[in-house]
């Protein structure tokens, strides 16, 4: 198996550099995190931006997966694609993917399980300088310790074709599925909250016809949504803010928000 290592490509930029530093902020805005009852969802969603901007909101999904710790071992992340177009669903040909915390294995096993999909390709140009996986990987280092991940950039692709992938995957209680996705951008703040929560409410109904102006991660968030409505699961928001409400001016904000979605009542028994 090849050895080359995915380096972190946005540390400094939208989260510190130094593992000391990054270490502590994360720390911080889990314990600052509302106190929900333990989760132990299937799969999220979480946002993708600068940590001052978004942290606080993914910080309140992750915050409550840690009754996972140990028993997630695998991590299936998608995030859309925002500096290199790709056809399908990118795997990286790397064997890990660097942060200041530490190196995530990929689990090869799983990537080859979906190789022989025609809408899998491979693509480390897609990865190389994607922030909207890498932003998440801090994150769950923190909460849940050990794991390995199957990382997939997600560009031109069907609904359909995401859930077939997620399928694939989807495994037992060692699998976590994590989608990466932004909500509005660019609108004034009262018209963002309209607009966000009028997409959170088709998340919640597991409605798969969100729009890229609604989600810049559309195509996995409704591909998850597909999968969901396969296996039962049921949808749960955990938070809904945007830009202005974290550390943004209110003229032009960017929404962000965090879902999990669980079997049953979602309650840690």
């Amino acid at each position: 198996m090849s050895q080359n290592l995915r380096p972190a490509a946005v540390a400094g930029m939208f989260y510190p550099a130094s593992a000391a530093v990054l270490a502590h902020d994360v720390e911080r805005m889990l314990a600052k995190a509302p106190q929900l009852p333990a989760l132990r969802p299937k799969a999220i969603i979480a946002p993708h931006a600068g940590y001052v901007y978004s942290g606080p909101v993914a910080a309140s999904i992750y915050a409550s997966l840690e009754a996972l710790r140990g028993t997630v071992r695998r991590v299936v992340l998608l995030g859309p694609t925002h500096r290199v177009a790709v056809d399908g669903l990118a795997l990286p040909s790397s064997a890990g993917f660097m942060t200041p915390l530490g190196m995530i294995p990929i689990d090869r096993q799983a990537a080859a399980s979906i190789e022989d999909l025609p809408q899998v390709v491979l693509s480390d140009a897609a990865h190389a300088q994607e922030h909207s996986l890498e932003v998440q990987l801090p994150f769950l280092q923190a909460v849940l310790g050990d794991f390995s991940l199957l990382p997939l950039a997600v560009g031109h692709a069907s609904a359909s074709e995401v859930a077939e992938v997620l399928e694939r995957l989807w495994g037992g209680d060692e699998t976590l599925i994590v989608i990466s996705s932004d909500l509005s951008h660019y609108l004034p703040y009262d018209a963002a909250q309209h607009v966000d929560a009028e997409t959170a409410e088709h998340i919640l109904a597991l409605d798969p016809y969100i729009d890229h102006q609604h989600a810049c991660g559309a195509t996995p968030v409704n591909g998850l949504l597909l999968a969901a409505r396969q296996h039962g699961l049921r949808a749960k928001l955990i938070d809904l803010r945007n830009s202005g409400d974290t550390a943004g001016d209110k003229s032009r904000v960017v929404g962000y928000g965090a879902f999990a979605f669980t079997d049953g009542d979602g309650h840690d028994d």
